[in-house]
């Protein structure tokens, strides 16, 4: 250091500097841990403010569904409602004997595995919608009873398919005859569209349970109109169908029918539910009546004494609708009977065996069905 013409010199030992640079250099330390901590602080305080920021929509969210759910009950109310209507219908489409199976109730099912998650849920709902609880109970319900009374219909209508190959009738034909027929009926009426919720969609559980019931009353109208009842009772078969010595010439000939022998003025049964379609007399019958069963099937009453119903009757099975009687081509007092499928005679003998037997075994061997509780 020069001062005033001198020179002066100051000596800093190694301790002496190290011990310098070791102070800046804490210091500088010091200031840079401050300033981190700082940095992280506020890092940390701006993180707690947008996490309670994206909480606060989340909570906002969840009660704006909440309220929106809340808002939507009557809706779903409404949907449960329908859905019950729906279910009280097809249950009147049901046959007698399948509306008793489904006045029954079932056991209660197990949930599937695949519906455990959406259960859970619907829990989740119910705990913070108690009034929820009480529609996700009636929504479980209806499906069950839907999947069952699905299967019952599903297996009346496989024995009916199976009833009626047993007869020799195909069920394709005999179901397309009857849509057939009742598409030339008079119909009409306002429109009421199917549907199971407020939108105007079917749940498709649902749409396949009314297509089976709309199968299912197509084949009991085709099994009703299948002859199954004797056209005369304590009687004898004097001829059979098929080939035969014809009585008044003695050479072959054809016999399309069944004569039953016996007195005249014998009562004579219709032997299936249909429409009388023709009273009088035919060349060779005499005085005959026919009646229309549907799907192609007619059966012809001949060689009557006397007439006991009238063209446009309805009858049913068993219906007395003629005398037995000689006139026509005849040697005796006799009923030539006759069934025919689109105007084909086929031998009447099967239908009147065996239909009655079939008939009842469909309406004998049913699976249980389910039904909700009130």
């Amino acid at each position: 250091m020069r001062s005033r013409g001198q020179v002066r010199f100051i000596t800093l030992t190694s301790r002496v500097q190290m011990a310098a640079v070791g102070a800046v250099a804490a210091l500088l330390l010091a200031w840079i841990i401050s300033i981190s901590v700082m940095a992280f602080n506020q890092y940390r305080a701006q993180h707690d403010i947008v996490a309670l920021a994206e909480r606060e929509t989340e909570v906002a969210t969840a009660e704006k569904s909440v309220a929106t759910y809340r808002d939507d009950l009557h809706n779903l109310a409404d949907d449960l409602e329908r859905r019950q209507v729906f279910l009280e219908e097809m249950v009147d489409m049901l046959p007698d004997d399948l509306r008793k199976e489904a006045a029954q109730t079932p056991a209660a099912t197990a949930t599937p595995a695949s519906d455990q998650t959406l259960l859970e849920t619907a829990n989740k709902v119910s705990a913070a919608i108690p009034e929820a609880a009480s529609f996700a109970q009636l929504d479980r319900r209806q499906i069950a009873f839907v999947d069952h009374l699905t299967r019952i219909v599903d297996q009346r209508n496989r024995q009916a398919e199976a009833a009626m190959r047993a007869l020799g009738l195909n069920p394709k034909i005999m179901a397309a005859a009857t849509r057939s027929a009742k598409g030339r009926m008079a119909q009409g009426g306002p429109l009421e569209s199917l549907s199971t919720s407020s939108d105007g969609s079917v749940d498709p559980r649902f749409e396949r349970l009314g297509l089976g019931l709309a199968r299912l009353a197509i084949y009991e109208q085709a099994l009703a109109g299948i002859p199954q009842v004797m056209p005369v009772t304590n009687v004898s078969i004097s001829s059979g169908f098929g080939y035969r010595h014809d009585p008044f010439t003695r050479g072959g000939a054809m016999h399309k029918g069944i004569d039953f022998r016996g007195a005249i003025g014998t009562p004579i049964h219709a032997a299936a539910r249909g429409v009388v379609s023709f009273v009088g007399r035919r060349s060779g019958y005499g005085k005959v009546v026919e009646i229309n069963h549907g799907n192609g099937l007619m059966t012809r009453y001949a060689h009557m004494s006397a007439w006991k119903a009238k063209a446009g009757q309805k009858v049913k099975a068993g219906d007395i609708i003629g005398a037995m009687g000689s006139t026509g081509r005849s040697t005796g007092s006799h009923l030539h009977f006759e069934v025919r499928i689109n105007n084909r005679a086929v031998n009447p003998r099967p239908f009147l065996e065996s239909a009655p037997h079939v008939l009842e075994e469909i309406r004998t061997k049913q699976p249980t069905a389910s039904h909700i509780a009130e």
